[in-house]
């Protein structure tokens, strides 16, 4: 790099660094290790990317920014700036270039390590089988007489005592048991891994008799969040459970986004896996520190992950995965050391990937399969692992089918003109009154509804900042439920509904949730944007529940079971109202929280979990989503909330849906078809 290139200064972080003229803030950003927020990858969609350029002099970075330091605004920033309102002096950093020595604020909802992360370990009795183990020998003294070395011994004592046959060792632990057999005097206590064929192999080792600390992670790696449980391997207690944001988002929020970014991208792939290892090690040595032992003490760690997540963390090419037939590099399960992806646990630590279903269907619906066993259950259970890309699975004894669903990332917030991801201030609660039309709502960070008093002086602190997931779905149900949106998704005017509260945008109507515009605060208001995206992520979702009912030849289930850090969130009366799921009893619509964490949990502390999740995924029958000609068919009928066809008679004996028409003109179905070539 040049010294005459263009000097980026980004804060808060402080990070600079110099970049070819031309560069585009994201990419700048992405350069230099600075986390910028970016749903749609960089096509100027989403705005999630957002950041603040300082202009002037800057003594304590010794540069001066002028106004041609960056490039003006293009079409693609204008046509954006003219459908949605934009902070004054705020630029989409993917679409402006860096001319000039520049200082450039990226504000706290742009930058993706703001938010929170709620995925928990949940509470399982697990039978206790781990594949690693401590195990403690004393050995016959070296006699010149009878020559044999310390490791022979050693094998000789761990068959006798233990009845372990073949044991692998590597020179560097087998210097290790030499040292130790001299301090402990011919006694040694050994940490040993038997996941790898049933083979033990050495992974610690202590003189004498030691009651070692072990401990191992089951992590969930998601497209969005990376969820880790540090786990004590001899009791099966979790002692640290944490997230954090996956840092591949910055190269595109969905899975096909990061593909595309493989294969157009030279070296993309290997950016994408050195940071996703990079945040997993920071994880584990966090999550170490809170439990109070040191890196060194995780001797094992299972990985559940979809298939992009699954290639990408071990370093194999994701660029197969983005067309027909969808060939996995493997799908089988993986014992391998942590060393060979360049995490630095304890020096021997091995880890252990479920086997993926599919080119679609990952070692995470594998997991929720071992965590929720659908092929043990008499009800026929659908299980909705909720996500950007939302796996599904219908079963009970007599079989289980797999699909995935591209939902996208709309349930997460993105793609909402008010949507954030959760975090504090942001809504994740809405009702609304149906007679006045008017609505209350809470936010994260914040126990009181915003009718209530304590309520004003309590977001002072949070602020009112945005619309999270869970609350978009609940908002648009609500409107659904109090006839301010009629089936088609169509908002109505204030004349029609009988609101204030429904504004016209252009040629069609938004209505608002919350408007601080007053105190120079936020707008927040679900527009007919926002509704067409929720229609069609849920359509996406429900049409792959209807392949799957339709494979097993049935119109009904008997149990939904909504999984996943998101789908824990989710009113099953509200999932159930926009038609997310089919018509079943909501007594019978449960969470199962991280599921798919749950079955890590499972799999790290029983080595038979492990034989009987491989057996399984053999037996469950995936269905394509991608070339299966009734996917259209179900998604168009399933753009009605609740649906076009399907009665729901079960929801609408609980849940009066009144049926207004709101005629939003011939627009209203340009504004469709547009949303679906998007898609």
């Amino acid at each position: 790099m040049s010294d005459t290139d263009p000097l980026v200064i980004f804060t808060p972080s402080g990070k600079r660094g110099r970049v070819p003229a031309g560069t585009s803030v994201l990419q700048a950003a992405r350069n230099l290790g600075v986390d910028v927020d970016s749903v749609c990858g960089g096509h100027g969609i989403c705005s999630k990317c957002m950041v603040r350029p300082a202009f002037g002099t800057h003594p304590k970075h010794g540069i001066t920014a002028a106004e041609d330091a960056l490039s003006p605004a293009n079409a693609v920033e204008r046509a954006y700036r003219e459908k949605r309102p934009v902070k004054p002096g705020y630029r989409m950093s993917c679409q402006t270039q860096v001319l000039g020595d520049m200082v450039i604020d990226v504000p706290a909802e742009s930058q993706v390590h703001k938010q929170v992360v709620r995925k928990a370990a949940t509470d399982r009795v697990i039978e206790m089988d781990p594949a690693t183990r401590a195990v403690y020998v004393e050995i016959a003294p070296a006699d010149m007489h009878t020559p044999s070395g310390d490791w022979e011994r050693v094998t000789a004592a761990l068959s006798e005592s233990w009845g372990l046959g073949d044991v692998a060792v590597s020179v560097a632990m087998l210097a290790e048991v030499q040292a130790a057999l001299i301090a402990g005097g011919n006694a040694v206590t050994l940490a040993l891994n038997t996941a790898r064929a049933g083979r033990p192999r050495v992974v610690g080792v202590w003189p004498g008799f030691a009651e070692p600390a072990l401990y191992g992670l089951a992590i969930d790696l998601g497209s969005t969040t990376i969820a880790a449980h540090l786990t004590d391997l001899s009791t099966g207690a979790v002692k640290a459970s944490g997230g954090v944001m996956n840092p591949q988002i910055r190269f595109g929020e969905d899975l096909m986004s990061r593909v595309s970014y493989a294969m157009m991208t030279p070296g993309g792939a290997a950016e994408m896996t050195a940071a996703v290892r990079e945040a997993i090690g920071t994880l584990a040595t966090e999550l170490a520190q809170e439990a109070g032992v040191g890196i060194e003490a995780i001797f094992e760690a299972v990985f559940v992950m979809n298939p992009v997540m699954h290639h990408l963390l071990l370093g194999l090419d994701p660029v197969p995965l983005g067309q027909a037939p969808f060939a996995l590099a493997t799908g089988a399960a993986l014992d391998l050391s942590a060393r060979e992806i360049g995490l630095s646990f304890a020096a021997e630590a091995q880890l252990y990937v479920l086997p993926l279903i599919a080119g679609h269907v990952g070692a995470d619906a594998a997991a929720v399969a071992l965590s929720e066993a659908p092929q043990e259950q008499e009800d026929l259970t659908l299980i909705v692992d909720v996500g950007t890309n939302a796996e599904i699975l219908l079963g009970n004894r007599e079989r289980v089918l797999a699909c995935s669903s591209p939902t996208g990332p709309a349930f997460e917030g993105a793609q909402i003109s008010s949507g954030q991801r959760a975090a504090n201030g942001a809504i994740e609660r809405v009702e609304i009154d149906p007679v006045t039309k008017e609505p209350r709502f809470r936010v994260i960070g914040i126990a009181q509804w915003s009718d209530e008093p304590a309520f004003a002086r309590k977001s002072t602190r949070t602020g009112v900042t945005g619309i999270c997931g869970s609350g978009i779905i609940e908002a648009v149900a609500e409107m659904r439920i109090a006839g301010i949106m009629d089936a088609n998704g169509l908002i109505g005017s204030p004349e029609a509904v009988g609101s204030p509260r429904c504004r016209k945008v252009g040629r069609t109507y938004e209505y608002v949730l919350h408007d601080a515009s007053a105190t120079g605060g936020p707008v927040i208001s679900i527009t007919q944007a926002d509704v067409r995206a929720i229609q069609l992520a849920k359509s996406a979702l429900y049409a792959g529940a209807r392949l799957l009912m339709d494979e097993f030849g049935v119109d009904r289930v008997e149990r939904v079971v909504l999984a996943g850090a998101f789908g824990a969130h989710i009113s099953p009366k509200h999932a159930m109202v926009l038609g997310m799921i089919p018509d079943c009893p909501l007594e019978k619509v449960t969470s199962a929280g991280n599921a798919a964490g749950t079955g890590a949990q499972i799999a790290l502390l029983n080595l038979g979990a492990r034989r009987r999740i491989e057996a399984l995924v053999h037996e469950i029958t995936k269905v394509e989503t991608a070339i299966e000609p009734r996917f259209q068919e179900h998604f168009v009928a399933a753009n009605a909330i609740p649906h076009a066809t399907d009665p729901f008679s079960g929801l609408r004996a609980l849940v009066p849906l009144p049926e207004p028409s709101f005629n939003a003109g011939p627009d209203s179905g340009r504004a469709t078809r547009r949303a679906r070539r998007r898609r």
